[in-house]
C-alpha cells in the first residue's frame, strides 16, 4: 500500500502553511498576554518569585516565537519530564527522515509534528517557570467559552432530562432516534474549537437541537446506523464505550449528555473517557476542566443542569464513567503507533466494544495526518490501528478527509474551497475492523 506524504507547511498556500505562519503565532500571542495580564495574581498568591516567574515565562514564550516564525530548527526538549525523552527520541526519527545536513524545522517537517511540540513547548515554558508551573495558561478561554454557551447547556440538559422521563415507555424506534440525535449533537459541539479559532471567542450561543435536520446534508459520512448496530445487539450484558475527548465546554457538555443517554437506553453499562494530562491545543479537555465542568452545573440554578451535574459526578463516583488520562494523547505520534509506543493504552482500548474518536486531531492521528485520496477507505488510512470497533466524530478543520464516494470531494472543493477547513461539514465515520 502507497503511504502519502505528510501534510506540511512546506506546501505554500496549504492550511497546514497558514497555520504555522499565523494562526500558531496568534495563539502564541495569546498566551503572552495571558500570562502578563495575570501578573497581579502571580505576586498576590507567590510575591516577588510569581513575579520572577511571570518574566521567565514571558522570555521563553518570546524566544519560542521568533524560533517559530523564523523557522529555526526543532530543538530537544530539556523539561525533564515523564515524556521528555519521547520528544527527543522523536526529533531523532524526524532527523533520520532527512538528508545529511538537513534539520526539522517549524515550515519544512510534517504539520502535525510541529504543532503537537508548539504546545509541549508551551507547557515546557511553564513547568520552568516557576512557582508558575501549574498554571494552565489556556483556562481562562475555555472557562469563558463554556460560560458563553450557557443557553445552549440548559437546553441540551432539558432535553435530556425530559426525554428521560418517559424512557421506559419510548419504542426502540424512539431509542434509536434519541441516540442519533444526539450522536448528532455531539457531532456539531465539535465546531467550538478554541485552536481553530486562535483562541478567539468560539461558543455556542444557540441550542443546536433545533437545527439537526438543516445540518443533516453536511454530514459527508454517516455511519450511525453501524454504530447503532454495534451498541443495540448485546443490550442484556456488559458493554463498554470508550469516549477520547476533544473540547471542554460546550463539547464537553455534548460527550456527557451522549454518555448519559448511552448508560439511560442500556446501550453501555460503562463509559471510559480518555483526556489530555497537560493544557493542548487550547481547548482540549483535562481533569481540571471536568471537575470545573461538573462543579458549575451544580452551582447553577437551572434545574436540569443541576440534575445532569449530580447525576454525572455520581456516575464517576460509582464508576459507571471512568476517567483516564495517558501521555500518550499529548505526543506527536500517529495512533498506527499506538501498539508500540504504548502497548497499555492500546491494551486498555481493546477491552471497549466501541472508540468514540472526538474532533479534527484525533482523524489526523488516526489517518496519519496524510494527503490521502477522498476515496481511500478509512479502514485503509488507519493502517495496522485496529484496537476495536471505532468511530470519528468530527467536524472538518483540516486538509485530510477519507472514505469519501468518488467525485464528492472534487465537487465539494469546485463550490467552496475552504470546505475541508470551515468545520461546516462533520463526519460520523465507522471502522470495524479488529
Amino acid at each position: 500500500m502507497d503511504i502519502p506524504c505528510s501534510l506540511s507547511a512546506r506546501f505554500e498556500g496549504s492550511f497546514a502553511y497558514f497555520t504555522v505562519k499565523d494562526r500558531l503565532s496568534q495563539i502564541l500571542t495569546k498566551v503572552i498576554d495571558t500570562v502578563h495580564r495575570y501578573k497581579h495574581k502571580f505576586l498576590e498568591e507567590y510575591g516577588e518569585e510569581g513575579i520572577d516567574g511571570e518574566k521567565r515565562a514571558l522570555a521563553y514564550f518570546s524566544k519560542l516565537r521568533n524560533e517559530m516564525q523564523t523557522d529555526k530548527p526543532i530543538i530537544p526538549i530539556i523539561d525533564d519530564l515523564p515524556d521528555t525523552h519521547i520528544w527527543n527520541e522523536y526529533l531523532q526519527y524526524q532527523k533520520s527522515l532527512l538528508g545529511d545536513g538537513e534539520q526539522p524545522s517549524w515550515f519544512r517537517s510534517p504539520w502535525l509534528y510541529v504543532e503537537c511540540y508548539l504546545y509541549r513547548r508551551i507547557h515546557e515554558g511553564m513547568t520552568l517557570s516557576p512557582p508558575i508551573s501549574t498554571y494552565d495558561v489556556f483556562m481562562e478561554a475555555k472557562n469563558d467559552a463554556y460560560l458563553q454557551s450557557e443557553n445552549a447547556i440548559i437546553a441540551l440538559c432539558t432535553h435530556l432530562q425530559e426525554f428521560k422521563k418517559n424512557i421506559a415507555d419510548t419504542p426502540e424506534a424512539g431509542c434509536k432516534e434519541a441516540f442519533s440525535k444526539l450522536l448528532q449533537v455531539s457531532l456539531w459541539g465539535n465546531k467550538c474549537d478554541l485552536s481553530i479559532s486562535g483562541g478567539q471567542d468560539n461558543s455556542q450561543k444557540f441550542s443546536i437541537l433545533n437545527s439537526l435536520e438543516s445540518f443533516k446534508s453536511n454530514i459527508l459520512v454517516d455511519n450511525t446506523e453501524s454504530v447503532w448496530q454495534i451498541l443495540s445487539q448485546k443490550k442484556d450484558s456488559s458493554r463498554r464505550v470508550d469516549i477520547v475527548l476533544d473540547n471542554a465546554g460546550f463539547e464537553l457538555i455534548t460527550d456527557f449528555v451522549l454518555a448519559d443517554l448511552l448508560l439511560s437506553l442500556k446501550l453501555a453499562t460503562e463509559v471510559h473517557f480518555h483526556a489530555k494530562c497537560i493544557p493542548w491545543y487550547v481547548s482540549d479537555t483535562t481533569k481540571r476542566d471536568i471537575d470545573w465542568t461538573i462543579k458549575q452545573l451544580l452551582s447553577t440554578n437551572n434545574r436540569w443542569m443541576s440534575k445532569c451535574g449530580e447525576i454525572w459526578k455520581e456516575n464517576l463516583k460509582k464508576g459507571r464513567w471512568v476517567y483516564h488520562e495517558h501521555l500518550f494523547w499529548t505526543l506527536p505520534h500517529e495512533f498506527c503507533s499506538m501498539a508500540q509506543t504504548a502497548p497499555d493504552l492500546y491494551s486498555e482500548l481493546q477491552k471497549s466494544d466501541l472508540v468514540l474518536f472526538k474532533g479534527d486531531l484525533n482523524y489526523r492521528k488516526l489517518t496519519g495526518d496524510r494527503k490521502w485520496d477522498f476515496t481511500v477507505p478509512f479502514t485503509q488510512a488507519l493502517t495496522t490501528f485496529h484496537p476495536a470497533p471505532l468511530c470519528s466524530v468530527r467536524t472538518l478543520k483540516s486538509d485530510v478527509q477519507v472514505g469519501l464516494k468518488p467525485g464528492a470531494g472534487e465537487q465539494l472543493a469546485a463550490s467552496e474551497t475552504d470546505w475541508m477547513i470551515s468545520g461546516k461539514y462533520g463526519i460520523i465515520q465507522f471502522d470495524a475492523s479488529v
